[in-house]
């Protein structure tokens, strides 16, 4: 049971966002820009990224639908998402994906763990300095959010097909365009 009264029907964040639309805004707007905006990572790559550091924050609600969005957005591979989150470094992803996924494990645990040695191993396979600038914000915003969802206690079914279908919805038309189902328009409290 949520610790506040939030909208009945709007599971995890959705919730959230719509009891403060003010606050949905930017962070609709950043999520938009760091999982769909362009980029040399796929959106299924960035996904991934969120998917590993919610699953690492234990955030429910963030892990599976960020999976369901990743899965989407990777032909339906619900199983590589599932092995991302286990064990990335043996899953079918790139290896300058493994180095940037290290790297936003340790921006999980705190930024300061990131070594320079991170970063250069990253950049050796490949990575940008766009990448891991992404990388790192992305880890960073997925800590916020998670601790946003769960810090207010909101409702996180259990149903994967749920996930699965809103997954697509948001894969196929964003996170801007689908929160204008849940967030009602702007208005003085």
């Amino acid at each position: 049971m949520p610790h506040i009264a939030l909208p009945e029907g709007q599971p995890g964040i959705r919730g959230a966002m719509a009891f403060r639309p003010e606050t949905a805004k930017p962070l609709n707007d950043l999520v938009e820009v760091l999982l769909r905006g362009p980029n040399t990572l796929t959106p299924g790559e960035r996904e991934l990224i969120a998917t590993y550091v919610s699953s690492l924050n234990d955030c429910y609600y963030c892990q599976t639908i960020h999976g369901a969005i990743a899965a989407a957005h990777l032909n339906g591979d619900e199983e590589l998402v599932k092995k991302v989150k286990a064990d990335f470094l043996h899953a079918a992803i790139s290896d300058k994906l493994k180095a940037l996924l290290v790297i936003a494990g340790k921006v999980q645990r705190g930024g300061k763990n990131v070594t320079a040695a991170d970063v250069e191993h990253a950049r050796s396979l490949g990575a940008t300095d766009i990448e891991i600038h992404d990388t790192v914000l992305i880890a960073a915003a997925f800590c916020m959010y998670n601790r946003y969802v769960d810090g207010l206690g909101t409702t996180q079914p259990r149903d994967e097909a749920l996930y699965r279908e809103r997954g697509k919805l948001v894969a196929r038309d964003g996170y801007v365009e689908v929160s204008k189902t849940y967030i009602p328009a702007i208005t003085a409290r």
